[in-house]
Order: C-alpha cells, then structure tokens, then sequence
C-alpha cells in the first residue's frame, strides 16, 4: 500500500486546505464524538461537503467517533452514525468496542480504523481487532520502531497508521483522568482542560518523616513535569515505512490552517521522497528546520526510537515561536496583489515566507492598502481584518504568509 499522509480538519475550510497543502486523507467529526470537542465544528452537511470534496480529488475522509461511550450518548449515536454512513466516509476512527458494535450493525459499509486510544500495543490485539472487521489500527504511541516491525510481519494484512507529529498527552495513550478529577472536564469524552500544561509544585514525603515535604523544582514557577514535548518524526519517515506503517497522522484539530499547511508540507515532501529511495539526510534536516519554524514546545520522536527517558519533558507552558503567522490571501486583485485576511501584525517592506501547495517561496510586501489608504503596518484588530496587499511575485489563493519573530 502506498503511504498515506493523515491530517486533522477542525471544520471544512481547514480540511480542505489539509487536502490542498498534500494530505491523502482528513479525519474529521461531530464534535459531541470526538476527543477534541471544543475545536471541532462540523455538522452533518458539513461532513457531507468534506467528503464530496475529499472524493473530487480522488482522496479520503475519515470521521471520528472515538468517544468512550455512555448509555446516554448511545441512541443518538446510532442514528448519527447510520446518517454520515450513507455519505460513504472512507472510515470511522472508534476506540469503545460498544461503538464498533454498533458500526457492525448500522455502518456495515463503512470500514473501522481503530482509534489509538484503544492502546494497541501488541499482535494478538490487531488478530482480535481483525476479526472484528478492523481495516487499519492506529497503533499506541508508546511502541518503538522496532516493535512495530515485528507487528507488522506478525500480521500483515492489517494496516498500520502511527501518530507522526504533534502535541502529545501525558498520560498512558492520551486515556487520562487529570481533567475530569480536578476539573470536572472529562478527557475521554473529548472536554479535556489540559492539566497536564499547568505548573506544579512537587512535594516528596518520607514515611518515617511525617509532615516533613521536600520540594522537587525546576524553576520558581514550579516545574511542568507533566507537560511533553512534541512529537515530530520527519527524519525517520522513511524507516518508518520500511517497518510497515502505512498511516502518517498529524495531530491538530484545535490547530490552524498555517499549522496544517507546513506540517503537510514537510510530511507529503518527506514520504514521496522516502518512497522512492532519495529521502537524503540533507533532506532531512531541510524539513526539520522547515517544522521548527511553528510554534512547538520542543520536539522528540517520544518511544519510537527506543530512548523515551532523555528530557521528553518541555519546561514551560509557552511554546517556543521563531516563526509567525501573519496572513492568508483569499482574493487575488491583480498584479501580485492580493486580499489578505490579518493574522499578526504585517508592516510594509516585511521579509515573508508565503507557503503555497507547491512548496514555500521567499518575498517582501511591498505595499499595504486599508480602505483605499496606504499604511505602512496593520495589526488583526477587529475579526476577519483584511488588507490589499501587494507582493513581488503571484500566488494562489489560500496561500499563507509567515514572518521571522
């Protein structure tokens, strides 16, 4: 099977540049099923529209209903279930066995990736997945390279798909009780507050000391021992394949459309070249420092490497930010102008990136027009502010700008 490139749609017009920027597949989902509730906008006839366009470009759309269910949630569920299956997804991405039962019974068309929330962490458990009509089991993160090879040859008809880049939780395969017990917020039903990001302070106490507390901290803030770095494996994409994975996913769904587009960018770059043997260590580090440029709190490859235990903690709460969003053009004007939708604050003569489907390109703005008056520098200010923006060279629509901080 030819690798495929996975990424998350928070609402349509981020799926669609997902699509647009080299993903081979989108999930996506009702938010009242997906764990990332807050950041998912998607109704039905929005799902409609995601998989008519994914299916125009010859690609796939996944939705997710990886909840771990309820009664309450369960009359529902099938009737939502039954009414996206007659738009024909690609898959449902389920964790909860109740879910997957119910698919057999109302969903029998659609086939079943298994959620990594399931925590598949050996052969026995894909065999058993298998016989439950599982097409592809998106393993647990907490497998090495080398495990998942031998997965692999131990049942290879099975797809594999692992998460390849982005915020990772803390807890054992995202399956965490933080939220709901300090905050009523329950994780596994997709509400989850983050506790994990906040800082803390540590006590240790000894038995036969009692009432004696000796402190564990990192800085005068506290230290964020929960908080992990972020997963990013773009240098080894191509051993990743040759263990026999097939799935790359991002993850994201509360991310931006800039974030989707550079992750794109760099995974689609890294797996053609990787297919066909030319994935050099040049390459490698291009793509590395391409992914540098977002807002990330450190990176690591986490266990797939075999060396989880070497800092995969990040200090802070703040993500570390070299690079800014600061524009989206939607409306050409002519002229290599263009009507930009502001991010961040954008400022005549600025020294941008513009990112577009075909790679990214250096430019400056040469011109910034509000309201048919020259300006030298506009901020975001009100939603949606948009300016005339005139550039060196031309674009296509959907194309981002970022700038050096």
């Amino acid at each position: 099977m030819k690798p495929e490139l996975v990424l998350p749609g928070g609402d349509l017009e981020r799926a669609k540049i997902a699509f647009d920027y080299g993903a081979d597949a989108v999930y996506v989902g009702l938010n009242k099923y997906s764990l990332r509730k807050g950041e998912v906008r998607f109704n039905i006839a929005e799902i409609r529209k995601a998989i008519e366009y994914a299916h125009s470009l010859g690609k796939k759309l996944y939705v997710t209903f990886n909840i771990f269910a309820h009664n309450s949630h369960l009359s529902d569920l099938k009737k939502d279930m039954k009414a996206i299956a007659n738009l024909k997804p690609d898959a449902f991405i389920i964790a909860d066995l109740g879910i997957m039962q119910i698919a057999k019974r109302v969903a029998s068309n659609v086939p079943v990736h298994v959620s990594t929330q399931a925590n598949v962490t050996n052969s026995e458990q894909i065999r058993f997945y298998k016989k439950l009509g599982a097409k592809r089991v998106v393993l647990a993160r907490e497998l090495t390279l080398k495990e998942i090879s031998e997965i692999h040859k131990a049942v290879p008809g099975v797809e594999l798909e692992v998460f390849a880049h982005g915020s990772m939780c803390i807890s054992y395969s995202g399956r965490c009780l933080l939220s709901n017990y300090m905050t009523g917020r329950h994780a596994n039903l997709g509400d989850c507050a983050q506790p994990c990001r906040w800082n803390y302070d540590v006590y240790l106490s000894e038995k036969q000391r009692p009432g004696e507390y000796f402190s564990i901290e990192e800085s005068d803030n506290g230290t964020n021992i929960m908080s992990s770095r972020d997963l990013c494996t773009v240098e080894y994409i191509d051993k990743m394949i040759k263990a026999g994975i097939t799935g790359f996913k991002v993850e994201g769904r509360n991310k931006t459309e800039y974030y989707l587009a550079a992750t794109a960018l760099a995974y689609r770059e890294a797996i053609n070249l990787s297919a066909c043997g030319k994935y050099t260590k040049k390459d490698k580090q291009r793509l590395k420092n391409d992914l540098k440029k977002l807002a990330h709190r450190g990176y690591t490859t986490g266990f797939l490497m075999g060396d989880a235990n070497k800092g995969e903690t990040y200090k802070g709460r703040s993500p570390i930010e070299s690079w800014r969003y600061v524009g989206q053009i939607v409306k050409p004007f002519g002229d290599n102008s263009y009507q930009v939708v502001v991010k961040n604050k954008l400022s005549k003569n600025m020294h941008i990136e513009v990112l577009t489907p075909t790679g990214i390109k250096r430019d400056k703005i040469i011109e910034i027009m509000v309201d048919s008056m020259n300006t030298r520098v506009i901020s975001p200010g009100k939603e949606d502010q948009t300016a005339k923006v005139t550039l060196e060279d031309a674009y296509p629509i959907g194309s981002l700008l970022r700038t050096k901080v």
